[in-house]
């Protein structure tokens, strides 16, 4: 059925959109966008007065935990969490049980979405077998299958020369390396940022110089080579003036920045707060603002939510042996409204860019955009809207954030994925759709 989507702020920061319009969906794509299009008989009409419209969101860092981890997470409770925090796709790294190292594992995560997705879901494959920094995958294969991107997250690529090698074999292919910058040798063991909170808790410490040394080895890599890399949550003021000097230079290397990080800092782990326990670890109020003005300057182009959800009973345990990271796809779109756009820091077309253009520009995706033709793939958001997370009432089956219990002025209202509303709390409660085989996994551009 067609859908008509009426009344709304259309803001494409691709096509330099930004205006009341109204939008039909045809065959689960943009058929046109004009002032006052009328119904017609057989449309589904939602009525969007009042609220901002945008290409999908995509988050392009995203652990869904299947295959082998579903007790904490999977691919339907992941992607109606997605479809719940306005994300039409998201990207699923590959530190799964079995590693997504073969093009087997990609093509059962591809099926496994096909049945039971409420939004788009790409899988980024590993660089090395079994993540253990030996031996590269078979990457064309993997790409062959569906793979958007390479990436060993969760742990570094080991070596330069295998960094090297992934570079020159993903260049060939066209897709990035999405890098984990942290030096072991200095990180390794360590639960959190090296500064005054750390040496007052007596926890051990990780450096920011760990990222650092990765960024810089890893940007001269990227040269060395001429292909693409992209620096997952970033988190250091010394990285984003590395990222920002290559950039300047015409070096081939983006970044992207977490809620978490551009909202929290050290000082979220006093009281030996296991809920702020990251890897990266959050770091000191300084590099928190170099983040701000990266994102302000466009040296960041993608927030991404790196949404790890973790089994209750491994939360209760001693802060050291907490395991890292949070659930974010449920809030990556209201922190980024309050704390970005109502804190000041960016405008709302270009908060929109670093969930559109930004990650499907890295990752080679159709989406992003409202022009005729293109993927019926629509972010409703009400930038005015209250909302207080509550973790009791997420769609993923995590609950480990930060955030529980805060207030944030911002939220998405609806997420159409193909011209299907997956999720629609315009008006009322939330309402969720899972399902869309026909729209889920498409959108690719090889």
């Amino acid at each position: 059925m067609p859908l008509l989507v009426k009344g709304a702020r259309f803001i494409d920061p691709a096509e330099g959109v930004d205006g009341a319009f109204d939008l039909l969906i045809e065959d689960g794509r943009v058929a046109r966008m004009d002032r006052d299009i009328p119904p017609g008989e057989g449309v589904e009409v939602l009525d969007a007065s009042g609220l901002v419209a945008a290409p999908g969101f995509i988050d392009m860092h995203v652990h869904l935990r299947e295959p082998g981890e579903e007790y904490k997470e999977d691919i339907e409770s992941g992607t109606r969490a997605a479809a719940a925090g306005g994300f039409t796709a998201v990207a699923c790294m590959a530190n799964t049980d079995p590693v997504n190292d073969t093009s087997s594992i990609t093509e059962r995560i591809l099926k496994r979405a096909r049945e039971a997705a409420a939004c788009r879901v790409h899988p980024i494959g590993a660089v090395s077998a079994g993540l253990a920094g030996e031996r590269l995958t078979e990457m064309a294969d993997q790409r062959a299958a569906g793979c958007v991107a390479f990436s060993d997250d969760g742990v570094p690529v080991r070596t330069a020369q295998l960094m090297r090698s992934a570079l020159e074999y993903a260049g060939m292919l066209g897709a990035a390396v999405l890098d984990h910058a942290e030096d072991m040798s200095l990180s390794s063991g360590r639960v959190m940022n090296e500064g005054a909170v750390s040496t007052a808790l007596g926890l051990g410490a990780n450096p920011a110089a760990s990222e650092d040394i990765c960024v810089f080895r890893d940007i001269r890599l990227a040269a060395l080579t001429g292909s693409r890399l992209h620096i997952l949550h970033t988190t250091s003021g010394g990285a984003i003036d590395l990222i920002r000097e290559a950039k300047n230079k015409g070096i081939e290397v983006t970044c992207e920045v977490t809620p978490h990080h551009f909202a929290l800092t050290e000082e979220a782990v006093q009281s030996f707060n296991s809920a702020a326990k990251m890897a990266p670890p959050l770091r000191s109020e300084a590099d928190r603002q170099a983040l701000i003005a990266g994102l302000k300057d466009g040296t960041i182009e993608v927030i991404a939510s790196d949404h790890a959800p973790h089994y209750e009973a491994e939360l209760q345990v001693e802060f050291d042996a907490v395991p890292f990271g949070i659930v974010g796809l449920e809030t990556a779109v209201s922190l980024a409204l309050d704390r970005l756009v109502h804190g000041g820091a960016l405008t709302l077309p270009q908060m929109i860019s670093k969930f559109t253009a930004g990650p499907a520009k890295i990752l080679g995706l159709e989406g992003a955009s409202l022009r005729v033709g293109a993927p019926g793939d629509v972010t409703i958001l009400d930038p005015e809207r209250m909302y207080e997370v509550l973790p009791e009432a997420f769609e993923s089956r995590g609950r480990n954030t930060p955030f529980g219990g805060i207030k944030l002025k911002g939220r998405a209202a609806a997420t159409i994925v193909g011209g299907k509303i997956v999720m629609n709390r315009i008006g009322g409660e939330t309402v969720i759709h899972a399902g869309v085989p026909e729209a889920t996994g498409t959108g690719v551009m090889h």
